[in-house]
């Protein structure tokens, strides 16, 4: 983004936009982490930018476009959590830049089962199944 302003300049860089994306999406109850893909790594090598994992920022005359990659706890609603993502990320950018976000695409690459022993019923769980 880039303004001017009576005083001078004002410039916010896509990478910064890309943080305050990734923090809101990390932040919603659902998703348990940004997903990265092997494109992400070889553009990181090639243009030596900075790639935030698992967003893409295109900011043109004021407005953005977000595109998140990312992963889902299972047992959540994908399209709630996806939803509130969305909601998110647009309210944050918003407030932190000034910038209109006109679209937030969130792309789910994954769900996330949790480790073998989260997904295990505890002693309670499996008794009261056996009671039933």
């Amino acid at each position: 983004m880039e303004e001017t302003k009576e005083k001078g300049l004002i410039r916010i860089a896509d990478d910064v936009v890309a943080v305050i994306a990734s923090m809101a999406t990390l932040e919603t109850e659902g998703i348990t982490a940004m997903s990265s893909g092997i494109v992400e790594g070889i553009a990181r090598r090639v243009s030596g930018k900075q790639v935030h994992k698992g967003v893409q920022v295109f900011i043109d005359n004021n407005q953005a476009q977000i595109h998140l990659r990312v992963i889902v706890g299972y047992g959540h609603k994908i399209d709630e959590v996806c939803r509130k993502v969305q909601w998110n990320v647009k309210e944050a950018v918003e407030q932190m830049t000034g910038l209109y976000v006109s679209e937030v695409n969130v792309r789910v690459e994954d769900i996330d089962f949790g480790t073998p022993s989260q997904m295990e019923p505890t002693d309670e769980e499996a008794q009261e199944e056996l009671d039933q």
